[in-house]
């Protein structure tokens, strides 16, 4: 076998990974992004608009218990 086929052989799947590892890259922080701004993260202030769409003041003791149900249920 001539030897540009043996370094063919050698090469070629190494360049294979390397492309496929940052395709995957690339499309994993493609979907993650979208992902995150389809279902953004709850926080504490979007907490207290939802108590007083539903007519309540929310206490801090109430915004901190939901929080913590949220991180809970993950």
């Amino acid at each position: 076998m001539p030897t540009w086929g043996i370094v063919l052989l050698v090469i070629l799947p190494i360049l294979a990974a390397i492309g496929g590892f940052v395709g995957g890259l690339f499309f994993t922080k493609k979907k993650y992004d979208k992902q995150l701004k389809e279902n953004p993260p709850i926080t504490e202030k979007m907490i207290r608009v939802m108590f007083a769409q539903m007519g309540r003041k929310a206490s801090e003791a109430q915004v901190k218990q939901v929080m913590r149900s949220m991180q809970n249920a993950k």
